[in-house]
């Protein structure tokens, strides 16, 4: 899919001057090869970056490039947006039937490959391993496909950006969904596809959703933002995921991630961290019974203070509470090991559980007897 340079920074036509500098920035820093990013997006976004600074919308450099490249873009925007409503179409019907192909060696319990997808967007080969599982080459683009097996996929799964009517969709009803080396590829979900695992794990590497501004078709000036979430769902198993960023769901069981930045939702029961970063918006549904660790000692660095974790039963903790809540002023009844964390360790880091029942009463303090009893341990009064 070729996208104009508006696509590439995921935001409007007629942007202003700041708001494409501040795409670039925030682009640059997740992809920039420095931060583990991918060398030839970051290019990619660079260059869209410096045409757009000179008023050139599209990437290529003549208009003929434009009108045979792979995603029409023909004379005008309606050319543009019929053409490539086409190609979503026919890219949708040829996934429903690598489904229907998949489902019959399932059936039939036989082994077989075959290519599918379109040749202007770009194929994917799929393989029936004899052991059931799907194997899966090359970049899933539009399209639905459900599966009951496992599936390894070597590519990325992404939806449209001009459509959210052709989205990607991968459903499990048994088995797991995994990346096959996801951190050294760098694979990736993104712009608003799924993946649904009904009974089984999903492991992948980087999460990212998409929102941008649209101006309103009849009040001149006046913009929306629409979201392309990406959501991935586990109900019954673990997500394991990198760094989850921009506008995305997640939804496990359990979930186990490194980053999460912008506007980013994890449900479970068990929400683990292992890198620095939980900003922007985010919210944690923590399940009854469930708990929270935070396992990187100086995470505290990058919590925001307005992410909230909301519990099943309704009741909503700032984050920047559990920042500044420190161990010892916890019940003895949540915390009867005190004595292996410092005096100022608190909630956030060093791998501290943090259970729902904790949070439910988080504003129930030890008595002065605890106090003390804790206090003398370490050779301090209890005051």
């Amino acid at each position: 899919m070729v996208e104009n340079n508006y696509d590439i920074l995921g935001i409007m036509e007629g942007s202003t001057e700041k708001e494409i500098r501040d795409a670039f920035r925030r682009l640059a820093l997740q992809y920039h090869s420095d931060r583990g990013g991918e060398n030839e997006q970051f290019i990619k976004i660079k260059q869209a970056y410096e045409d757009l600074k000179i008023g050139k919308k599209y990437p290529e450099t003549d208009f003929e490039k434009i009108k045979n490249s792979r995603v029409y873009s023909g004379d005008t925007e309606a050319d543009v947006k019929r053409k490539n409503q086409i190609l979503g179409q026919q890219l949708f019907k040829e996934m429903k039937t690598a489904e229907d192909w998949a489902a019959a060696l399932n059936r039939s319990n036989s082994t077989a490959t075959r290519l599918f997808g379109s040749k202007t967007l770009g194929e994917i080969e799929l393989e029936r391993k004899a052991n059931g599982t799907l194997s899966i080459k090359g970049n899933f683009m539009a399209g639905s496909l459900t599966y009951d097996g496992s599936i390894v996929m070597q590519g990325s799964v992404t939806s449209p950006s001009w459509t959210q009517e052709f989205q990607s969709n991968i459903h499990l009803t048994k088995g797991d969904f995994k990346f096959m080396n996801a951190s050294e590829n760098k694979y990736k979900i993104e712009n608003g596809a799924s993946i649904t695992v009904d009974n089984g794990d999903v492991v992948v590497g980087n999460i990212f959703g998409r929102k941008y501004k649209v101006a309103d078709e009849v009040k001149v000036g006046v913009f929306q933002i629409q979201e392309h979430r990406t959501h991935i769902s586990a109900p019954n198993g673990k997500i394991i995921a990198e760094n989850v960023v921009n506008t995305v769901l997640l939804d496990a069981d359990t979930i186990i991630v490194l980053n999460v930045e912008d506007n980013v939702t994890l449900s479970g029961h068990e929400i683990l961290f292992y890198g620095e970063k939980f900003t922007h918006d985010s919210v944690i549904e923590l399940k009854q019974g469930g708990l929270i660790r935070f396992f990187e000692n100086f995470s505290i660095q990058g919590l925001s203070g307005d992410a909230i974790i909301k519990l099943e039963n309704g009741k909503k903790i700032r984050l920047f509470d559990l920042k500044t809540k420190k161990i010892k002023n916890l019940a003895d009844e949540f915390v009867p090991n005190k004595e292996n964390y410092g005096k100022d360790a608190t909630m956030v880091g060093h791998g501290f559980t943090i259970t729902y029942d904790m949070l439910n009463n988080l504003s129930k303090k030890p008595t002065k007897k605890q106090k003390s009893s804790w206090g003398s341990k370490f050779g301090f009064s209890k005051n």
